[in-house]
């Protein structure tokens, strides 16, 4: 059955508005879900889990399987998702040189069908509905060039990178357009600017490349009436200020095995959303069901305080997860 406060319960948390309901999204593994359906002994459980969110995908913009398009995305590079972590076969690009290179056309990346389908079930739903434009700026400039390739770039080819940069913002402005039209309430760009020590090119590169072509998609995104979303993995602490200044209202991800999450929302806490926070890293798979539960507690408690938060972890439980620790996190999360 459709939860009825999914969307009420995000809006009223985005708008700070303190609610004695908390939003929460639990994302699941497939192979968990079929363990915890062992130890619940059917599905019934499912039924409990009302996620708040529907994250909504472009097809075209995902890594594919290998065959897709000859084992290449709809960019030119090439990727093997059989295996976690999923790994780049080989990058789009041969060298810092975009002359011979043809931009995909936003027809060829846009599938209406597919995506209007997803914004329709997560209405049926009742949740909040976020599209995301795939891949964001650093993280598609590396799937182009390797990563390591991308970063010397950035010091010894400032002139291409920059080129290639607004290349890829151009293709995102265009799906935010798009998503826009089909009535998403937030656009999502997703791009993990941070490791588990901070920001992965630095403040200053940061501030160079990336920080300008984000705040042009967040101003696109609130020119479209919608709520802008940023995924960022890894410590981004640093940079945060500057993120709520180019228009950010919602920080997804919230590693605390990288940022002290809690020191976030005391800082933050009355100028940026947080979504996510409980510790994929290590709490869920390692701690005890009791700590799982007390931290989820301690996230609603404190994070929770005031609004502005969505109880989520910081990455799916993922297959590595004991049935036991998967149960206590549904149980937490649902109870």
């Amino acid at each position: 059955m459709p939860h009825p406060h999914g969307y009420e319960l995000v809006r009223r948390a985005l708008n700070f508005d303190a609610s004695a309901a908390l939003p929460y999204t639990l994302p699941i593994d497939a192979p968990v879900i079929e363990r915890l359906n062992a130890h619940y002994g059917g599905t019934e459980w499912q039924a409990r889990v009302h996620n708040a969110i529907a994250w909504v995908s472009v097809p075209n913009l995902r890594m594919q399987p290998a065959g897709h398009l000859q084992n290449r995305d709809i960019f030119g590079a090439a990727w093997r998702t059989d295996q976690r972590p999923f790994h780049l076969e080989k990058p789009a690009l041969d060298g810092p040189d975009l002359s011979g290179y043809r931009w995909p056309a936003i027809d060829e990346i846009w599938d209406e069908a597919a995506v209007k389908a997803q914004v329709e079930r997560g209405r049926e739903l009742g949740q909040f509905v976020v599209g995301s434009t795939g891949m964001g700026l650093f993280e598609r400039s590396w799937t182009f060039r390797g990563f390591e390739n991308a970063m010397t770039d950035m010091l010894l080819n400032p002139g291409f990178y920059n080129a290639l940069l607004d290349g890829i913002l151009a293709i995102h402005l265009q799906v935010v357009e798009r998503l826009a039209a089909l009535g998403v309430d937030g656009i999502l760009l997703s791009d993990d600017w941070g490791d588990q020590r901070g920001v992965i090119m630095g403040p200053r590169l940061w501030r160079k490349f990336i920080q300008p072509r984000a705040a042009a998609y967040f101003a696109a995104v609130h020119a479209a009436g919608k709520w802008t979303f940023q995924h960022c993995c890894g410590n981004v602490t640093a940079i945060i200020p500057e993120m709520i200044a180019s228009g950010l209202d919602v920080l997804e991800s919230l590693q605390p095995e990288a940022m002290d999450v809690y020191a976030i929302k005391r800082r933050f806490g009355r100028e940026l959303r947080l979504w996510g926070g409980l510790g994929t890293q290590q709490m869920i798979p390692f701690g005890t069901p009791q700590a799982i539960r007390a931290e989820v507690q301690r996230l609603r408690d404190e994070l929770g305080a005031g609004g502005g938060y969505i109880l989520a972890p910081a990455k799916p439980l993922l297959p590595e997860v004991p049935t036991e620790n998967a149960a206590a996190v549904v149980e937490a999360f649902t109870g």
